[in-house]
């Protein structure tokens, strides 16, 4: 295996918007779409369309949410050992989205907030076979902070995307990390400094640094991300696209970062891969929908 993705899965409801209903008001929306999201998944995905094996740690209920999720899953080639079913419903995540193409989320949790240290510890041997482990905060800290423990003990290292925020999160039990990756909203609400400026966001990253993160990689939207280490920072610009939902864009970007930097170790040529395969996805409609497969769907220009 080469990366084992210990979060979430959500089923995504999407709804195409002219505005947000004020109070009390019902709206007609253009258009309603369904497919398989949520962040752990979401990444898991765009890793294994690019070719990683990849292990998927998660949790679903018992509905037709939780068949719909496996066979995703399966139909991606993800590994679903360690995919466990409980009582609890799916995880469902509305979103609605703007002709500006901007997006809103929910998310319910549901059995994502069932996943356990203890599930973890029973995926141990086939995460011991990977090269990275992956998280994100949709599924509860404890499982997040034992994760990171069993990493050290692997000598396995960490990509933490820190979303949603979980003002509880403790830096000190992160420490160590070799990849932590907020958008600037996380590293504003994580870090409680400014985002104002691209200076601004580089002063913010050194506060993670301090704990001993290794890597701070912000993702900068339409421009790009900034990568940040003791050494120095870096702009890593992203392409000039035409964007017409930007849902998911970031995991997109998180999955094929961990799966270029996999296979080469180069942090600087894996941005700039995770930012050309997020651009071409926001040119496309949905979630996992829009993220290229690595043959003849996957654009010339993101091959360069």
């Amino acid at each position: 295996m080469d990366i084992a993705v210990v979060g979430s899965n959500m089923v995504d409801l999407i709804s195409y918007i002219h505005r947000m209903p004020s109070d009390g008001e019902t709206v007609e929306a253009p258009e309603f779409r369904m497919g398989c999201g949520g962040k752990g998944a979401n990444q898991a995905v765009a890793a294994s369309r690019l070719g990683a094996e990849v292990v998927m740690v998660t949790r679903v209920g018992n509905d037709v949410f939780a068949d719909t999720t496996l066979e995703n899953f399966r139909k991606n080639g993800i590994d679903t050992t360690h995919v466990l079913r409980t009582d609890a419903s799916s995880g469902v995540a509305p979103i609605f989205v703007d002709p500006e193409s901007r997006n809103s989320i929910l998310i319910i949790k549901g059995a994502n907030a069932q996943l356990s240290p203890a599930d973890v510890e029973g995926a141990r041997q086939d995460i011991a076979t990977c090269k990275l482990i992956m998280l994100q905060l949709e599924i509860p800290l404890e499982t997040v902070y034992a994760t990171i423990e069993l990493g050290d003990v692997l000598g396995i290292p960490v990509l933490l995307n820190p979303a949603p925020v979980a003002p509880e999160l403790d830096l000190e039990r992160i420490r160590g990390i070799e990849f932590f990756m907020p958008n600037e909203s996380e590293l504003e609400r994580i870090t409680g400094m400014p985002v104002d400026t691209l200076d601004d966001i580089g002063k913010a990253t050194d506060v993670l640094l301090g704990v001993g993160i290794t890597n701070i990689i912000v993702t900068l939207g339409s421009r790009g991300a900034m990568w940040a280490h003791a050494e120095g920072r870096k702009i890593i610009k992203a392409p000039v696209v035409h964007a017409v939902d930007t849902t998911g864009a970031g995991d997109a970007f998180i999955g094929c970062f961990a799966k270029e930097w996999v296979d080469h170790g180069d942090v600087t040529a894996a941005i700039r891969a995770g930012n050309r395969y997020a651009a071409d996805s926001v040119t496309r409609h949905g979630t996992q929908s829009s993220y290229a497969l690595a043959d003849g769907s996957f654009p010339e220009w993101l091959r360069s």
